[in-house]
């Protein structure tokens, strides 16, 4: 993987935890070569994110839709910020530039980010590994959920797998290199759905 979009909150947490692992894998991912694609932003775990890539001498590119930008928000201090109309062109473009998702803790932005990536590696529009680091146990609540869905077959057990979580990045990192595609609806007949 050459690149990563990596989804991030944009708000700085109490506890400094979520501050300090946004900076850990920024810096991880500069120091294995790993480009960072991400929300454009300077606030939170995305600026945190993209400071210590950038300090790290990694490449980051910011995509970030036009009203963040007139509100101040964007990091001009990127490899590359590229603004865009609006959130379906910014999503668009973490697909078509990173080669990976890797989802940190983040709010309501960040879960759109993650269950989109994992609707379209479900439906074949990408065939890309989508990770959840889970973090001090962040996302439990949300791997429950998600066993939850696939126990009552609103995932079907060929997707199952599509998030893969780890609370260490090295192993997530590990498992996102080694991935191998699921088999996409599309390519699904009619019998398997």
């Amino acid at each position: 993987m050459r690149k990563i979009a990596v989804y991030c909150g944009s708000a700085t947490p109490a506890d400094p935890r979520y501050v300090e692992l946004a900076r850990e894998v920024g810096a991880e991912l500069a120091t294995r070569g790993i480009g960072v694609v991400y929300g454009g932003g300077r606030l939170g775990l995305m600026g945190a994110l993209a400071d210590a890539a950038m300090a790290a001498g990694g490449e980051v590119i910011g995509v970030i839709p036009e009203a963040m930008v007139s509100r101040e928000v964007a990091n001009h201090a990127c490899t590359d910020l590229r603004v865009v109309t609006g959130m379906h062109e910014r999503k668009l473009a973490f697909t078509q530039l990173a080669d990976g998702f890797l989802t940190l803790p983040g709010g309501v932005g960040t879960m759109d980010e993650l269950w989109e990536a994992v609707s379209w590696a479900q439906l074949g529009y990408h065939a890309k590994p989508v990770g959840l680091l889970n973090a001090f146990g962040f996302y439990d609540g949300l791997l429950a959920f998600q066993r939850h869905m696939v126990e009552t077959g609103f995932i079907r057990p060929a997707h199952e797998h599509i998030i893969m979580a780890e609370r260490e990045l090295d192993l997530l990192l590990a498992r996102m290199m080694a991935h191998e595609p699921v088999q996409a609806i599309f390519a699904m007949k009619v019998a398997d759905l």
